[in-house]
């Protein structure tokens, strides 16, 4: 990779979210004070399993694939959203460059909205107090989406490839970034950057006992401006057993925290239950 296209490897990943992972343009306008969904009773989440169920092994040992969980197991949906952060983005970070999303957690909370986060190690580096405060809330379950956000299958949006044969270790050394930052609440999931994998990865990937977690809901929010189109996105893809992909990066997702202020009232009113992926994958 040339070094223009190297400096701009990150920004071309999250990219991919607006493409690949679904646009966030729609006619709607951005929700305001005017058409506020009406406020509904938030039931306090339920535990998280004690042990985090996981998937069988696919052929030849290889890690699981979970897109969805079952259409038929009730009204269940599970919010996901990636905390986005690579290896060469600290000095962007030490500039102001806001790669977390406090005002985000802080809503899920307030609405008692369960969710599960797939953070990379590099971010938990960069912020240890919120990874540990996520890991430690009830509430939410974190999950591996890498050390550095570097590609898994290429070509991958331009993104930077991890070396032949350190796809395991890659994801091992996002979990213990994890623990040195205390985070109790991990799960053995893993998220492929830019969702990019391939049946060798995923052999490859086996002995690390995850289960690789894609998505079925497209949220659209990298990089959007307005929350409204991402809100209607979700809205309208939503289905039983959906695994909604989203993103904890105020940089790159500035609209996602004013859209789940939407997102959440609304499926609650349609009648569905916001569960972590354990739940879903607990259902099988």
């Amino acid at each position: 990779m040339s070094r223009p296209l190297r400096a701009l490897a990150p920004t071309l990943a999250l990219l991919c979210c607006t493409t690949a992972c679904g646009s966030g343009e729609s006619a709607t306008e951005a929700v305001g004070p005017t058409n506020k969904p009406t406020p509904v009773a938030t039931p306090p989440a339920k535990p998280s399993p004690t042990v985090a169920p996981t998937l069988p092994p696919g052929p030849a040992g290889a890690a699981p694939l979970f897109s969805h969980g079952r259409r038929d197991s009730g009204k269940r949906i599970a919010l996901t959203f990636d905390a986005d952060m690579t290896s060469d983005q600290g000095p962007r970070a030490a500039k102001g460059e806001h790669f977390d999303n406090p005002p985000l957690i802080a809503t899920l909370r307030r609405l008692k909205a369960p969710a599960t986060i797939f953070m990379t190690g590099r971010w938990a580096e960069q912020y240890p107090d919120q990874a540990r405060s996520i890991g430690s809330d009830p509430l939410f379950e974190v999950a591996n989406h890498s050390y550095s956000h570097h590609a898994f299958a290429s070509p991958c949006y331009g993104l930077p490839a991890v070396k032949p044969g350190g796809a395991r270790a890659d994801v091992e050394r996002a979990f213990a970034a994890f623990r040195r930052a205390g985070v109790e609440r991990t799960v053995p999931y893993f998220r492929f950057p830019g969702g990019c994998h391939n049946p060798e990865v995923l052999r490859e990937l086996g002995p690390a006992k995850v289960t690789a977690v894609q998505w079925d809901v497209i949220s659209g929010d990298a990089f959007a401006k307005r929350p409204g189109p991402v809100a209607d996105e979700v809205l309208a893809k939503a289905r039983p057993g959906s695994v909604v992909v989203m993103h904890c990066t105020r940089s790159a997702a500035p609209a996602t925290e004013a859209a789940v202020r939407t997102i959440v009232p609304r499926l609650r009113e349609r009648g569905y239950e916001l569960v972590r992926v354990s739940d879903l994958i607990a259902k099988g």
